[in-house]
């Protein structure tokens, strides 16, 4: 700690971008805008217009042709499905929930031989979170495949954030939110680098989302595995960023008020030349010491699956400084977010990437809801175990869709670069795989389980990279 706070001193007078102002806070200057690399606006007028037209059930089919994603559903028996036409049942039961649709809509929608009691009973007898989770693992690591995603990230780092769903009043989850000025429950997604959901929960909007933070990372079982972490303000306090760090995940949110943090120095003899004002407490480094070993007992004890990340931080809370263990946690915290800080306002790369990052997730929360087009996106469903299934569905379709614009979008950029467009390094980071104006929400509903589907291309050749 203290090596990081000499070079923060060190390199201050050459940071451009850092001044205090005439109150003695320091302040930043705003990032520049990144220029749009040559080429880009006309290869993503391209992508767009030439798309194929697909329906969302269409895109299940195909997907489903290519990797049986539904062999994870069946009774809860763990007995073979003896329904006709299994597959196709499910995939329509994907769609209707996931689309929330719901049963009667998508049953009354679809020329195929389904009713809505069929889809109900295959939701409560043969879809559970489980098993749909399974069926998200296998999608995320079907996308990992591609060499496309790699543009956009390295599957290293994710994003953490809330986005509020509608629900009715009379429900036990259901409350009105402030910051989001709605009433119902918090679908809270952890997203990749590269784009794609890695998992989700669904919360009640009273609960601090930084509590469920880390949740997500460690029940992901993907083949994407991130180790950095990034969230808004919301997603952090000195307890969380103690965790992080004795969990081995690198906390990097992007915090609105950072000003109005303390900053603390390792020593209280230390003294700075340039910055010695900007810390105005000291760490208790006796505390940490004490209970160092009751830290590293929790760490072991939540890494092996014994306690949850959440369980512990609701109980760490800022009312609890009679607890000892708060006041380690939290202490340990104070050191972490401090080198953070330090880093965060020194860096302009930095702030850059996590900006990009929790930009990337709030696209995800606007993608994955205009798929969840039915009933205005409200979820009609009173039992906290649906109202989490329905997230999942969502999640699941959101991924599908997402992987099959991957799929079309390598093999027209092939066709793109034999054409003499900017298909390149630069121009790929740009674009996103949220592409949704070539897909069809509306209409009959229909699915082809004999129409052919061409082999896939994984791999997207680049000659000029720069």
């Amino acid at each position: 700690m203290q090596s990081a706070i000499q070079l923060f001193d060190t390199n201050f007078p050459l940071n451009q971008t850092l001044t205090f102002d005439t109150d003695n806070k320091l302040t930043l200057k705003r990032l520049t805008k990144l220029e749009t690399p040559d080429g880009f606006d006309e290869l993503e007028y391209q992508l767009q217009t030439r798309m194929p037209q697909r329906q969302i059930l269409d895109i299940l089919s195909r997907l489903h042709r290519w990797f049986p994603f539904t062999r994870h559903l069946g009774p809860q028996s763990g007995s073979q499905s003896k329904m006709p036409d299994t597959d196709l049942r499910y995939l329509l039961t994907l769609f209707g929930y996931g689309c929330n649709l719901g049963a009667k809509q998508t049953a009354q929608h679809s020329r195929l031989p389904v009713t809505d009691r069929i889809l109900r009973y295959i939701n409560a007898q043969h879809i559970s979170i489980h098993q749909l989770d399974k069926a998200i693992r296998d999608t995320i690591n079907q996308y990992a495949r591609f060499d496309l995603p790699r543009f956009w990230g390295t599957g290293k780092a994710a994003a953490a954030d809330g986005t509020q769903f509608d629900l009715y009043s009379n429900n036990l989850l259901a409350e009105q939110h402030v910051r989001y000025g709605g009433y119902g429950g918090i679908a809270y997604h952890h997203i990749s680098d590269t784009y794609v959901a890695l998992f989700s929960h669904f919360i009640n909007v009273g609960v601090w989302e930084a509590v469920y933070i880390f949740d997500g990372l460690l029940q992901n079982k993907s083949d994407i595995q991130p180790d950095t972490l990034h969230a808004d303000t919301h997603g952090q306090s000195e307890p969380v960023f103690g965790l992080s760090h004795l969990l081995g995940i690198q906390l990097m949110p992007r915090i609105r008020n950072w000003r109005k943090l303390t900053f603390y120095r390792a020593d209280a003899n230390d003294t700075y030349e340039h910055v010695d004002d900007l810390f105005t407490a000291v760490i208790d480094w006796e505390l940490i010491l004490t209970h160092w070993q009751d830290l590293m007992q929790v760490a072991i004890s939540i890494q092996q699956g014994h306690v949850m990340p959440s369980m512990l931080l609701r109980k760490l809370r800022h009312d609890s400084n009679k607890n000892r263990l708060y006041r380690a946690f939290r202490e340990v915290g104070r050191v972490i977010r401090t080198i953070f800080l330090l880093r965060y306002v020194a860096n302009p790369n930095l702030r850059r990437q996590v900006g990009i990052v929790t930009n990337q997730m709030e696209a995800f929360n606007g993608f994955s809801k205009w798929i969840f087009f039915g009933d205005d996106g409200k979820i009609k469903h009173n039992d906290p175990v649906e109202q989490e299934k329905r997230i999942k569905y969502n999640d699941l379709i959101s991924n599908l869709v997402m992987l099959h614009n991957v799929i079309d979008m390598t093999k027209l950029l092939q066709q793109l670069k034999q054409e003499g467009y900017a298909v390149n390094s630069k121009t790929l980071a740009r674009i996103s795989p949220y592409l949704t104006e070539h897909i069809q929400r509306f209409g009959e509903y229909v699915i082809d389980m004999e129409q052919e589907v061409e082999p896939i291309s994984f791999e997207l050749q680049l000659v000029d990279s720069a």
